[in-house]
């Protein structure tokens, strides 16, 4: 019978410590936000349905298909930070953007919004920023961590 004793044992000694070291810090790569990738998908899933959810489908018909495809955009970002995290990170920065965009948007795309309307897209902009910043500040330390 082999002893199956691991007391006393340390991994620092094994001659391949240095390569699962590193194979483990290459798969968890990126993955310093991991919470953040559950929000970014709700907000664009919140984006995509909050014209059925406060009733203005009827008076902003483009704001209504411009939200849609923003939150389905922004929600396949989230999907994709947690899929890709190593490939996807990189696009927090448009991330940024498309929350600034959506700032704006209202004014833009709409039609003499109203105050929900205008209030709605701040709100889901601004959690865009904050997130895609998050994102981005995470990718920029774990490159300058590589390095």
């Amino acid at each position: 019978m082999s002893n199956l004793s691991h007391a006393g044992h340390d991994l620092a000694g094994h001659p391949d410590a240095s390569e699962m070291r590193d194979r483990y810090a290459r798969v968890m790569g990126g993955r310093d936000v991991a919470l953040v990738d559950a929000p970014v998908f709700l907000v664009g899933l919140y984006c995509a349905l909050s014209p059925w959810v406060l009733h203005f489908t009827t008076s902003q018909t483009t704001l209504v298909n411009h939200n849609l495809i923003m939150g389905i955009a922004i929600a396949v970002l989230g999907l994709g930070f947690t899929v890709m995290p190593q490939r996807m990170y990189g696009l927090s920065w448009a991330m940024c953007v498309m929350g600034a965009w959506m700032i704006v948007s209202p004014w833009v795309v709409g039609s003499s919004p109203d105050m929900g309307v205008v209030l709605n897209n701040v709100i889901i902009g601004g959690l865009t920023v904050l997130l895609g910043l998050v994102c981005a500040g995470a990718s920029l330390k774990s490159s300058r961590d590589r390095s």
